[in-house]
């Protein structure tokens, strides 16, 4: 069995295609993306990834998704011009060698992270997918078996124009049975504490998270941070910049709050600096930014520190939420799993027989082979974005 052809889809599905439009969001547009004040980052006006097709010369077809929700297009070009060349003619199922040839073929100059992290998490994914394939077993059988069949899961934003509104919609929630939550906030502190306290007075019994999306300094975390230990809060993500490891290190040593990080890193190397500086409690790998390969080590190195795991997954389609479900139901020290009910039915219109979630949200863990799901190509086909871009001037 020898790898015989490697696709590339940069996918751009618009709101309305997604029929999920949201009139209470602020955005400052910036030429077709998007800032949505006070976070800090592009986004899209639509959702967009990069799924990549895998073939072998006796017919099998493995697929990989990489978390790519702006310029798809990017990571497509790398998997297409540096990616395809290390692994065509290779045996699929040679995950590890595979995967270790391509880091290490930009390592050297400081590409373990980005663009070239995200285009070969698509790829490993695939490669994944193939293997299971060729053995009849899914993912979390082949990185040694389950840990959970259903997967605790927590929602991830409560979308609203005002607390009162994000209050109302939590409780709906509640009423299905979803008793973990995090807000997606980062303002200042009295407005974050004010929504806090709204979604976490909607129940007695609800372990609520907050997630600052990078937005405070260090003091300023720390106020909140003493703020959220006396709610009891359940974990404190992205407080400060990505890149401020010793804040990091000095706000979690500061509070009781487990302080959460990892959608930013994309290694072992990242994760195990943050670890060894008791920089990160509740450690966060995003599957569709690591790829199955390296998030087992990341996970791995996790439970060896004794930080529980919980995979950071929000504009994943269906494939690298699939991938995200296996390596997390194959960690021993998993916390929960990050679920976004509006964003899951666009993640499952890429696939024939949807991801299954509970009504309380949990994910149940697919058994078929390889990732154990279908995609539906045509639809794949269908959203493919490959437009010419005019050069962009002043």
């Amino acid at each position: 069995m020898r790898i015989a052809r490697v696709q590339t889809f940069p996918l751009f599905i618009s709101k309305e295609d997604a029929e999920d439009s949201y009139a209470g969001e602020a955005a400052v547009e910036h030429r077709g993306y998007m800032i949505r004040p006070p976070w800090r980052s592009l986004y899209s006006p639509g959702y967009e990834t990069l799924i990549v097709k895998i073939e072998t010369d006796d017919g099998l077809v493995g697929w990989g998704e990489g978390l790519a929700p702006v310029a798809p297009e990017v990571a497509a070009a790398i998997v297409d011009h540096l990616l395809t060349p290390l692994i065509l003619g290779e045996d699929p199922r040679s995950v590890r060698t595979l995967w270790h040839r391509m880091s290490e073929s930009m390592r050297e100059r400081g590409h373990l992270t980005g663009h070239q992290a995200d285009a070969m998490a698509a790829v490993d994914i695939a490669l994944w997918d193939l293997w299971g394939k060729a053995t009849g077993l899914s993912v979390s059988e082949l990185a040694g078996g389950r840990f959970a069949e259903v997967l605790p899961t927590y929602v991830s934003g409560v979308r609203g124009v005002d607390d009162a509104e994000i209050a109302e919609k939590t409780a709906v929630l509640v009423e299905a049975g979803v008793r973990r939550f995090k807000m997606h906030l980062g303002t200042d502190l009295r407005t974050d504490l004010a929504t806090y306290d709204a979604v976490r007075d909607v129940h007695p019994d609800l372990q609520v998270a907050l997630d600052a999306h990078w937005s405070y300094r260090l003091g300023e975390a720390k106020a909140l941070g003493r703020e959220l230990d006396e709610r009891h809060a359940w974990f404190f993500e992205a407080p400060l910049a990505p890149e401020d490891v010793e804040g990091h290190r000095d706000l979690a040593a500061s509070i009781e709050t487990p302080v959460a990080v990892g959608e930013a890193m994309r290694s072992r190397f990242e994760f195990t600096d943050w670890l060894t500086r008791r920089a990160v409690g509740l450690t966060q790998p995003d599957i569709g930014r690591t790829g199955i390969t390296e998030g087992l080590a990341i996970a791995g190195i996790a439970d060896a520190f004794h930080a529980q795991v919980a995979p950071h997954h929000s504009a994943a389609f269906g494939i690298a939420m699939a991938a995200g479900v296996h390596v997390a139901a194959s960690s021993p020290s998993l916390l929960a799993f990050e679920y976004q009910p509006l964003t899951l039915p666009v993640a499952n219109r890429i696939l024939t027989t949807p991801l299954e979630v509970r009504p309380n949200g949990d994910f149940v863990v697919p058994t078929g082979p390889g990732l154990g799901v279908t995609v539906d190509e045509a639809f794949v086909r269908e959203f493919v974005r490959r437009e010419h871009r005019e050069p962009i001037s002043a």
